[in-house]
């Protein structure tokens, strides 16, 4: 009699699905320890810029846009108010010191003139009759004084003949003594007249001595008056270049208020506007440079505006060597402006990544160039050409410094 063999497995068919699962789990553990969990995205290589970092010397230099403006500008402002007559230069032409420029007129300082002549007119012939009638006092009373001495020597000689003769008895006592009565008071007169000719010569000199100074100060006046009325000619106060000039026929302008501006052509300096990042280290005295026609030109930080307006902030330049020969204002000059000395660092150039990453973060390609992955680095100074690696790079590792736009958050990149 044949026996029924049993078939008997080494696993049960109960115990498969857990087996498998656990198998799953240990792939899954695997995979997550030992797996490539980066973010990646295929880029076409050709698309890139990728470029070495290399140890070299760093020049800490900023470029900036200048305009040549005159290097003294002089605001063109009337010294009276008026209306304006005439325009007798245009903008642009070239002006001398003292030339007229503007012509006003103002009818109240006409006025004024008129009636300065006037008072000076009538205080001088006042002056001048006064002068007469003294001189005429002066003279009627040095002709008293002489009728006054011939009448003295008169009666004295009489007083001294009564006297003689009233001591020879030979005439009364009473003609004697009316005759030296006589004496006597044509001396006191004599002396009264010399005493007022005197205070009226004292009188006389400071009367006329005040009128004339009333009068100096008319004359004064008046040539105060005169010299508004020549400040309505508004003149040129420096030889140059009438750069702007804000004045129409008929307009009415008041005096300080600026209606033109002279630019002094002796000299040239270089404006520039810097953006706010370079404010704490512009100053004063710093070397600058350009190039033009293959001529270099050296400059100086000669001021530096403390106001920053739009992010920027305005810097003036002077010449310390050559000017260019064709110079104008507003021609624009790409100035080289040196923050320090040159240092050796760590350079990568310059590349739109910067803007994506703000120098926090950049892709570093692989020795074979077949991957890229992001690495933290840190940027510090940066010039026009190149940034300054402070840390994460190392000479000869290879970067991308083409925009990142396209890469999104993706921590490796395969390179095709």
């Amino acid at each position: 009699m044949d026996r029924v063999i049993e078939n008997k497995r080494w696993i049960k068919k109960k115990y498969i699905p857990y087996l498998a699962g656990g198998a799953l789990a240990l792939i899954l553990v695997i995979w997550l320890i030992f797996g490539n969990h980066l973010s990646t995205l295929k880029v076409d290589k050709r698309l890139l810029t990728i470029e070495p970092a290399q140890q070299g010397q760093f020049n800490d230099y900023v470029r900036v846009n200048g305009q040549v403006q005159p290097v003294t500008t002089i605001q063109l402002s009337p010294l009276e108010s008026g209306m304006v007559e005439e325009k007798l230069v245009e903008e642009g032409a070239m002006v001398h010191k003292g030339q007229v420029i503007v012509r006003l007129s103002n009818s109240s300082l006409s006025i004024a003139i008129l009636q300065s002549e006037a008072d000076l007119a009538e205080k001088d012939n006042f002056l001048r009759n006064t002068m007469v009638s003294m001189e005429q006092q002066k003279l009627d009373l040095q002709k008293e004084r002489l009728s006054l001495n011939i009448d003295v020597q008169r009666k004295e000689r009489k007083y001294r003949q009564n006297e003689r003769l009233y001591k020879e008895k030979l005439i009364a006592r009473e003609d004697y003594l009316q005759a030296k009565e006589d004496y006597e008071l044509a001396l006191e007169t004599r002396h009264v007249v010399q005493e007022r000719q005197k205070q009226d010569s004292i009188y006389r000199t400071t009367q006329i001595e005040s009128l004339e100074e009333n009068l100096q100060s008319m004359r004064q006046n008046m040539m105060l008056i005169r010299q508004r009325m020549d400040n309505l000619n508004v003149k040129s106060p420096i030889d140059g270049q009438l750069g702007t000039l804000d004045a129409e026929l008929g307009q009415s302008v008041s005096n300080t208020v600026k209606i033109g501006q002279i630019n002094d052509l002796s000299d040239y300096k270089i404006e520039a506007l810097i953006d706010e990042h370079y404010i704490d280290r512009v100053r004063s005295g710093l070397p600058a440079s350009f190039e033009r026609q293959d001529a270099r030109y050296d400059l100086v930080v000669s001021k530096v505006y403390p106001d920053v307006k739009e992010g920027q902030f305005k810097t003036d330049f002077t010449f310390t060597s050559k000017r260019p020969d064709n110079i104008r204002t507003g021609q624009t000059y790409y100035i080289n402006l040196e923050l320090g000395q040159p240092s050796d660092a760590i350079l990568i150039p310059r590349g739109a990544f910067y803007q994506k990453t703000g120098g926090n973060w950049i892709y570093v390609v692989t020795e074979d160039g077949s991957r890229a992955y992001r690495r933290t680095i840190r940027i510090g100074r940066q010039n026009p050409q190149y940034y300054e690696v402070v840390e994460g790079l190392q000479a000869g590792e290879k970067v991308i410094v083409s925009g990142y736009d396209t890469f999104g958050d993706n921590e490796m990149l395969v390179l095709k």
